[in-house]
């Protein structure tokens, strides 16, 4: 932040579902990563000018409240649990505002959360330029405090590894449970019940995004979340689901033969995808970039279309001319963590940021034939896989956090068939 600096960050608040009810509190990811309160309506303040350092400014506990929402700290139990050098109500953070920016040359603030809280930022910087013939002096600038905050998460450190290796250990755990219902006659939502409670029974807060159970034709669609049509056996199901452990996400996507065998057509796709993936694991190492392994998995996903008929030519002209693109329409990577697509920047001085130990983000190619593809074997229609994996850059490669989920056919069967 520099010298003379405060910057003041925001929790989340309660969501609103319907009527009088909330969906379930989950704190802002910045604000749990700086502070590790969770507890909804609170705010902190980091000052390197006169003053505490850290600030904490939270619901007071009433016991009225508690008896219908159950317990807070409170501003006694900020600065006992949470380290915070002062606490105070969270109403009183409007009033506090003119003095906290006295003094400060910079302003670390995220504009268009709180309007209110906008307002008497703005406010109050007006007030002392209006009064600068009295020395009063206003803040140089208002700074985004997000553009430090990401850069500091985008690197994990050892406690934060170890909390994304539990959340994959834990996904390894649903998607074996799942695996096991992969069978004709169940439901895309019977296997989505069985991811959930396995995330609930093994301690995660549960899935750190919606869980995708696609089978058959659904799997070509990327965010398919109904999740409630019947299996059938002979096709495929695409099961994309992690789970949250610390506020930190595991995000991990296989396919299964339902019935437990991979058959003609959906085996040679599956294979396809397989050999994709692991050639863009190959190049994730530290120096390299997404880019590269971008670049790695669409270059054998090209050839194997190629090679099963589905594109024509080259694969150096399919590449250029992009027809690779209706059967491959995303990216290969993205950061996470906190967030399933976790923040950092992906691009440094106008060009793809290299890879360094510590980053954490996923593998994840596939292919996706769609139902009414009318320029592909008709064999193929309606066959969608995805195979992703998270992986850690370490300092001679990488660590695959999922690996203990099986991707190889026979092994993915075997789980399958181990009812």
């Amino acid at each position: 932040m520099g010298p003379d600096a405060v910057a003041i960050v925001q929790g989340a608040r309660l969501a609103s579902r319907s009527a009088d009810t909330h969906f379930p509190f989950r704190q802002d990811s910045d604000f749990w990563y700086l502070t590790g309160f969770d507890h909804p309506n609170a705010m902190a303040v980091l000052r390197t000018s006169d003053g505490p350092d850290f600030t904490l400014y939270v619901e007071p506990r009433m016991r009225e409240a508690e008896v219908w929402t159950g317990y807070r700290p409170g501003v006694d139990g900020a600065v006992r649990d949470f380290g915070a050098d002062e606490a105070h109500a969270a109403e009183e953070l409007i009033r506090a505002v003119p003095d906290l920016l006295t003094g400060a040359e910079r302003v670390y603030h995220q504009l268009g959360r709180d309007t209110g809280l906008d307002g008497a930022l703005v406010g109050a910087a007006n007030d002392m330029r209006l009064r600068s013939r009295l020395g009063h002096v206003p803040p140089e600038v208002f700074v985004d405090p997000r553009s430090i905050l990401h850069e500091m998460r985008l690197v994990k450190d050892d406690d934060e590894l170890e909390a994304m290796r539990r959340a994959a250990a834990i996904s390894a755990e649903a998607h074996r449970e799942a695996a096991r219902l992969a069978h004709g006659g169940h439901y895309e939502y019977e296997l989505q019940a069985v991811l959930d409670y396995t995330f609930r029974r093994r301690g995660a807060r549960g899935p750190a995004y919606d869980s995708i159970v696609g089978g058959g034709a659904n799997a070509c669609v990327l965010h398919y979340i109904r999740n409630d049509q019947k299996l059938e056996n002979g096709t495929l199901v695409l099961i994309d689901a992690g789970c949250e452990v610390e506020g930190y996400a595991s995000d991990v996507t296989r396919t299964y033969p339902v019935g437990g065998r991979f058959e003609g057509p959906a085996r040679a796709i599956y294979d396809a995808v397989l050999d994709a993936q692991l050639a863009a694991l190959a190049v994730a190492r530290p120096g390299g970039t997404l880019i590269e392994v971008h670049d790695a998995a669409v270059r054998r996903l090209t050839e194997n279309l190629i090679e099963l008929g589905i594109l024509k030519g080259t694969a150096d002209d399919a590449i250029q001319q992009e027809t690779y693109r209706p059967y491959y329409m995303h990216q290969t990577s993205h950061w996470l963590g906190l967030d399933v697509h976790d923040v950092g920047a992906y691009v440094r001085d106008g060009a793809p940021r290299p890879l360094e130990p510590g980053m954490v983000f996923t593998v994840e190619p596939g292919l996706y034939i769609a139902p009414d593809d009318e320029g592909s074997d008709p064999r193929f229609r309606g066959i969608g896989v995805r195979i992703e994996d998270d992986v850690v850059v370490t300092a001679d490669g990488c660590e695959v956090l999922t690996e203990a989920i099986p991707k190889n056919p026979e092994d993915v069967e075997a789980w399958v068939l181990d009812r």
